[in-house]
């Protein structure tokens, strides 16, 4: 079969399947399924599988990617919040005589995942932000997974560039971030009005050198991710600010002293390595600049 001819039978099949059950895909649930079988053919390539692997999948749908994944590993969990959508999943798997498929009809991010090592996904995109955090609070070996491009961009998003963001400065000391290839917008039903694409994060360690040796940090312990990562919500709710300013409109996420202790305690800094970050613009911070920052107010702000 050649490739246009099976991408047809796929899309042929999914829209079957929706019409057998009734089912009209719902796009405030990020319900755009993928049709085109050589992208599918392709994320699993990407995932190097091997029958030792367990997979995470978030959004399976009808089972597009979850059938063939649970071909090739010892186990798929799949996470699916329709439950009419659930059903239909349920009943292919049975039909399929696929019995290595944890269903769980659930909100994602409700939801604590069982163990898994690699998460292969086609993310419902309205997600997309919020999953890809819950993601970094658990240890796995490669992720596979589909964004809007846009989205995928600012993963990546660079020191002052348009793209840096909460996303990016999150995932720097995290993940690589590899975009392996693009998917145009005709690859799904229903049709978005953007084309995707396809994303690997692997997990790392810090580099501890470079800018990190400069600033005198000779390790990230799990404490001091999670001061980051409060840091890094509260500085870019306020991108375009200064980061003092931003601290202080964010304090709630930072501190439980009020407006006027804040704006104190951060004057009251002496210290001119942090006095030059706090009079910075937050989008020419690098990440290295804010865990320093975290790492040296956390406790001033606390008191």
């Amino acid at each position: 079969m050649n490739s246009d001819a099976a991408s047809t039978s796929l899309s042929k099949t999914t829209k079957s399947i929706l019409n057998e059950y009734g089912i009209k895909l719902n796009k405030n649930l990020g319900q755009n399924y993928l049709i085109d079988r050589n992208k599918r053919d392709q994320i699993i390539q990407f995932g190097n599988l091997t029958k030792d692997d367990i997979v995470l999948e978030i959004g399976p749908g009808i089972g597009t990617l979850t059938i063939e994944l649970a071909k090739r590993v010892k186990k798929v969990i799949a996470i699916e919040q329709d439950s009419n959508i659930c059903q239909i999943l349920e009943n292919r798997l049975k039909n399929e005589n696929i019995d290595n498929v944890e269903l769980i009809n659930d909100d994602a991010l409700n939801v604590d995942f069982p163990k898994f090592n690699k998460i292969i996904s086609n993310l419902p995109y309205q997600i997309s932000s919020p999953i890809t955090f819950k993601f970094l609070n658990y240890d796995f070996q490669l992720a596979i997974l589909m964004y809007q491009k846009e989205f995928a961009s600012r993963m990546n998003g660079k020191v002052g560039s348009k793209d840096y963001s909460r996303l990016s400065a999150m995932l720097y000391f995290k993940c690589d971030v590899d975009l392996l290839a693009s998917v145009s917008a005709e690859s799904f039903i229903p049709k978005p009005k953007v084309d995707s694409a396809i994303v690997k994060l692997t997990p790392k360690l810090p580099e501890l050198n470079g800018q990190l040796k400069h600033l005198n940090i000779n390790e990230i312990n799990e404490n001091d991710f999670k001061t980051y990562s409060k840091f890094v919500k509260a500085l870019f709710q306020h991108r375009n600010k200064k980061v003092k300013n931003a601290l202080i409109d964010s304090r709630h996420i930072i501190s439980d002293l009020d407006k006027k202790e804040v704006k104190a305690k951060l004057n009251s800094i002496k210290q001119n390595k942090i006095e030059k970050l706090l009079s910075e613009r937050i989008t020419n911070l690098t990440p290295e600049e804010i865990l320093y920052l975290s790492i040296h107010l956390n406790s001033a702000l606390k008191e």
